[in-house]
């Protein structure tokens, strides 16, 4: 079945002000009333150019300019056949209407084509008429045409300039919105990486000891691994409390520590041969930095990486030699390489959840450098496991780095130096 052609329908007010008009015509033209434009007195003629132009404002609003070129019609026919007060009024509603709903090239057009007209009737009538009616009737034509065409202008202007107002608002509310929302996702993502680095490091020793007390059935041993214990969750409960004092301090009242730096690799490598002993871990660190000072945000992306890198060690070697590698030859990148013996390691293992090489690959990003793990064979036929992250140095990836994570000035504060293991 074809489906029938929808036609747009006259709005409920063009309905009103068509009928008002017809109303007022016809009592008009019942009492014999007629303006000035008409050459003679109204009669019956005078209705057809009245029901002309109420159907041009039932079409005010859907068919412009079909409507104005339909008044304009009408008008002419109802000067001639003896004007009514309300078939012109009711053409400048129309004019009015052409200037606020037509198409925007009708809209340009409508006021310019106005001005033209009076000032050519009116020129038109000085030559034709005496002085005081060739001015009355300049007054009159501009009061019917070139007034309601410049207020539709302005009420269009109006519409217009609300309409492009609200859109702004909306878009700026949009992109608020957006901003909120990623800077709520890159908030939630630094607390889960400093979480991860102050917390859960303590949570991992505790997990490898306890795993292995459980393995051996070693009195001393046992009692070793429950001081390391001890000392692992006192250190982790004392850090999360203060994290979560400085969460709750809306003021920071508190005086922000040191951020680590990688001066306090050696005391981590310490901290981590103190736990991998045991297993047959042996920590190697080797410093070939021939550059300056680094940045504080890449000091501080190289240690949170080699911290996790140890731990990872801690948790998932085999026995044997772990090597820290640091290498920033004049004023290129840091290049930071952890190696760790990749075999199937005996015994107890503590478990991982792989949230440590998420955090590490989203420290490097941040700096726009590059970052792999995963294991590689090496020139002697040994297969290590690399964690490798290279980090620009250079001033614009640090200022990026700053404008996209609060981390990019340094660590928040209640972080500090002393070395632990990572997750």
């Amino acid at each position: 079945m074809i489906p029938r052609p929808s036609f747009p329908r006259p709005h409920r007010d063009d309905v009103l002000i068509a009928v008002a008009g017809l109303a007022g015509g016809l009592l008009q033209w019942r009492l014999d009333l007629f303006t000035l434009f008409g050459s003679r007195s109204p009669d019956v003629l005078s209705l057809i150019p009245l029901a002309v132009m109420c159907c041009a404002g039932l079409l005010r609003r859907i068919a412009q300019p079909w409507a104005l070129w339909l008044a304009t019609t009408a008008l002419v026919a109802d000067v001639v056949a003896g004007s009514l007060l309300a078939t012109v009024l009711m053409f400048t509603d129309v004019v009015y209407a052409a200037a606020l709903y037509g198409p925007p090239r009708t809209a340009r057009r409508v006021l310019p084509v106005s001005v033209l007209a009076t000032i050519a009737l009116t020129l038109t009538a000085l030559f034709t008429a005496p002085l005081h009616e060739a001015v009355a009737i300049g007054v009159t034509v501009a009061l019917i045409s070139t007034f309601p065409a410049s207020t539709g202008v302005v009420v269009r202007n109006h519409r217009d300039q609300a309409a492009a107002e609200r859109l702004r608002a909306e878009q700026t509310a949009l992109l608020a919105e957006m901003d909120r929302v990623q800077a709520v996702t890159a908030e939630r993502a630094r607390m889960a990486r400093e979480l991860h680095d102050v917390v859960a490091n303590h949570l991992s020793a505790i997990a490898i000891h306890a795993t292995a007390a459980q393995s051996l059935d070693d009195p001393a041993a046992s009692r070793k691994a429950l001081a390391v214990i001890r000392e692992n969750s006192v250190q982790g409960l004392a850090e999360m409390r203060r994290l979560i004092g400085l969460l709750r301090d809306a003021d920071g009242d508190e005086e922000p520590s040191a951020a680590p730096r990688l001066d306090g690799l050696d005391a981590l490598l310490e901290h981590a041969r103190a736990h991998g002993a045991a297993g047959g871990l042996v920590f190697v660190l080797r410093d070939e930095r021939s550059g300056g000072p680094l940045p504080a945000p890449v000091e501080l992306a190289a240690y949170r990486i080699v911290q996790e890198a140890l731990t990872n060690a801690l948790k998932h070697a085999a026995p044997g030699e772990v090597t820290v590698a640091l290498a920033a030859p004049g004023d290129g990148p840091l290049t930071v390489r952890v190696t760790s013996p990749h075999a199937e390691r005996s015994g107890p293992r503590a478990p991982g959840s792989g949230a440590g090489l998420i955090g590490m690959r989203e420290r490097v990003e941040l700096l726009g450098g590059s970052f792999s793990a995963g294991p590689v064979a090496e020139s002697d036929g040994r297969t290590v496991w690399e964690v490798r992250a290279v980090l620009p140095v250079d001033e614009g990836s640090v200022k990026r780095s700053a404008e996209r994570s609060p981390e990019g000035s340094g660590e928040r504060p209640g972080e500090n130096t002393r070395g632990r293991s990572a997750t």
